[in-house]
This record gives structure tokens, sequence and C-alpha cells, in this order.
């Protein structure tokens, strides 16, 4: 089985740290969901772990087939990843002159595993004019393409960066259903940065946050949700409640009071009179990093 390993990554832009001593490791047959808000290092992690950019400090090592390869300038390790990033597409820079088809050809040429009949599968299913260039595409249709070269790659480890971005709620649901069927198909493991967590959250088995530039967690998203629930009620009656507990994003509102709390294995809640409520992924990432998380 093969495995990405991440370690003490740190990530320099001059006297900003972007990433601040990150360690983790992806397996092989994952779908996991990178979360964090605006800024806080998700796309600058991804363009590490695919080589796009180099690290400051620490390194990326993917283990596959017996071997330790690192993944900075390594063609063998890089034959496995690949990163559909957003496309900038500005008046002004060049990319919006390609048409789509070129676009895809040139991906066709880097990418070892290239699937050329899902590419032209994907095109007909979200019929994209490949003869139209891409700075005259909708921010969704645009969306659509960085999702058939991630999907076409057949990359071991596939990462997209916003794929839902712009996309209808139809298109949404298209997208995911496709994906579901490719990881069932295939095992590849796929890392998705996104924003709109809670329509996919039973897609992921796994969830990374990412708080300014630091892991926050990395967890089996079904274990994370479970150990997190909201607590609601007369003020002393949920301190009472969570006394002892991990505590996030308390707010009062005159006598009342609420706050999530984070079990650990084996803890439970006290009898109280309060109200206990299970929790989203959407929630539980406002609590924990919300600020007063």
């Amino acid at each position: 089985m093969s495995m990405l390993e991440v370690k003490d990554l740190e990530v320099y832009y001059g006297v900003i740290q972007a990433i601040k001593g990150i360690s983790f490791h992806v397996e092989e047959g994952e779908v996991i969901a990178l979360i964090g808000a605006n800024g806080a290092g998700k796309t600058t992690l991804l363009s590490i772990l695919s080589a796009q950019n180099p690290p400051s400090g620490g390194r990326v090592i993917l283990e596959t087939e017996g071997e330790s390869l690192p993944v900075w300038e390594n063609e063998k390790a890089l034959s496995h990843i690949c990163f559909s990033r957003e496309l900038n597409v500005g008046k002004n820079t060049s990319l919006s002159a390609i048409k789509i088809k070129d676009y895809l050809r040139t991906a066709s040429v880097y990418l070892p595993y290239w699937d050329q009949r899902m590419a032209d599968e994907l095109i007909r299913k979200f019929h994209l004019d490949v003869k139209q260039k891409i700075g005259k595409l909708s921010k969704g249709m645009v969306s659509m393409v960085t999702i058939i070269v991630a999907l076409a790659s057949k990359a071991d480890f596939t990462f997209l960066d916003e794929p839902v971005s712009g996309l209808d709620v139809v298109a949404r649901e298209q997208f995911y259903r496709i994906l579901l069927e490719e990881f069932t198909e295939t095992g590849r493991t796929f890392v998705i940065s996104t924003h709109i967590m809670e329509e996919a959250a039973d897609l992921f088995e796994e969830v990374i946050i990412l708080k300014e530039g630091k892991l926050l967690l990395k967890e089996n998203t079904e274990e994370l949700l479970e150990s997190c629930l909201h607590i609601s009620g007369k003020a002393e009656e949920v301190d009472r409640a969570t006394e002892g507990l991990e505590k996030h994003y308390e707010e009062r509102l005159g006598r009342s009071k609420s706050v999530m709390v984070r079990l650990k294995p084996g803890q439970e809640l006290p009898d109280a009179e309060v109200t206990v409520q299970p929790m989203n992924l959407e929630k539980v990432f406002v609590a924990l990093c919300g600020e007063e998380a």
C-alpha cells in the first residue's frame, strides 16, 4: 500500500511563515477533506505535496512499492501525484487565450497515466465546447476543466483545490457522484480543499483542518463528529455539564449559554438540565476555528 508522508513541513514567504511544522501522512484509498479559513495554508500545502513549489523546511516522501521517494524533483514519485488547482484566467494571463482542447492535450503529456476516454466522457457530461478559450469560460466551466484534469489523470494521489467553486447544486452533485464512482472503482486517494463541506461530508472518510498554517487535526470524520456535541441551556447547568471537558466557541445570551464540547475516549456528559445536539462538519469547523475557538 502506498502512502504520502509529510515530515516537519515549513513554508516561508519572506518573513511570513505560511506552513508551520506540519507532520501527517495520507494513505492510499482515502477521500479526505482539507478545510481551513482563507489564508490557512491549504493551497500552499497542496502545492508542496505535489512539488509545484519547494518547502522551506521538512520533506514530503512517497512510500510506494517498497521505496521511499522524495517528491521534490523526482519524476517517479510525481508520476503518482496530480494537483489540479484553481486556474487564474484573468484577461492578461497567457492561460486565458488557450483553448480547452489544447490545455487538456498539454495535461495529457505531463500526466503519464492520462485516460483520454475518461476525459472525453467528462467533456460530454459537462457539455463543454473544447474549442472555446479558457478565458471565455464561466467560473463554473473553468472548475469543470480542472475536474477533468484531476479525474482523467488517474494519479494515485489526486489533489483538488476548490473543485466545486462556481458550480451550481446540480453540477456539484454530479461531480461528487462521479468522484465516488471513480474512488469505488480504483481506490485512488483524493484530497479535496473546499469551503462547501456539508453536502459532501458523507464522502469524506477523513478531515484535515488547518488553522493559521498549523495542523489543527487530522481525524476520521465520523469519529470527529461523534465526539463533538453542542450543549445549551442555563449558564450554570451548562458549566456543570461541561466541567473538565474540552470546550470551544462559548456563547452567552443573558442567563443562557451554549458551547461545543469535544469528548475524549471514555468521557461522557453528566446528568444535567441541558440540551445536547449533534453537530455537522461545518459547525464543528466554525467552533474549532472561529474567533472564540
